[in-house]
């Protein structure tokens, strides 16, 4: 079903007013979850010498933009919730970009990396290629983009007040490569357990350098 620019608009302000309302529980419930795998599959894929410009897209309390600090890179996020966005400037000391998947307007070939951790998932499809395309642009040569999202066959729809829509591995990679990426690798989440325990699908794919 197409959506109209209104029922757009009204997918990101809802799904945002979610998380503004439950920012704080949002990050007492995530700040000790290990994402370090996923962390690991960003920055062991970045071929350039560190420290890396980084772009955490969909930040949320920035506990992932306080990993990458730490670990000497220099990190940006990105939050549409203004509780989240204002949660991240103070929990990590970073730059916080606050925008939405509507209005995103990124530096062009600025960043050697973008991480974007359980977010893209709240796009829309039809809005989904837009975006990958964006995050290309606004990546150097070479760089990389990760992605996790808990993986389905389709699905799309509310659940609550959160927008979601779900893709399994074929659907995903057909879109990420018609952006302009190529793929490194994929793996499903959390490590370890049998397929049908692990509901994340995490995949790592490379700017060309031309």
């Amino acid at each position: 079903m197409l959506l109209l620019p209104e029922d757009l608009q009204r997918v990101a302000s809802r799904t945002l007013s979610h998380y503004d309302v439950h920012a704080q529980a949002y990050w007492e419930g995530t700040r000790d979850h290990d994402v370090s795998q996923n962390v690991d599959a960003l920055l062991q894929s970045i071929e350039v010498p560190p420290p890396f410009e980084l772009l955490d897209l969909g930040c949320g309390p920035g506990r992932d933009l306080k990993t990458f600090t730490a670990l000497g890179h220099r990190a940006t996020g990105l939050e549409g919730s203004a509780q989240l966005a204002a949660l991240a400037r103070t929990n990590s000391g970073c730059e916080v970009l606050e925008q939405n998947f509507l209005t995103l307007e990124l530096p062009s070939r600025h960043f050697d990396g973008v991480f974007a951790n359980a977010v893209l998932f709240h796009v829309p499809t039809q809005a989904l290629p837009r975006i990958l395309q964006e995050l290309h642009a606004t990546l150097k040569p070479g760089g990389v983009l990760f992605t996790s999202n808990p993986r389905g066959d389709g699905q799309e729809g509310w659940n609550g007040d959160r927008y979601g829509a779900f893709h399994n591995w074929p659907t995903w990679r057909d879109f990420v490569c018609a952006a302009g990426f190529v793929e490194l690798s994929h793996f499903y989440r959390p490590k370890g357990l049998p397929s049908e325990q692990q509901p994340w699908l995490a995949s790592v794919w490379r700017k060309p350098l031309c």
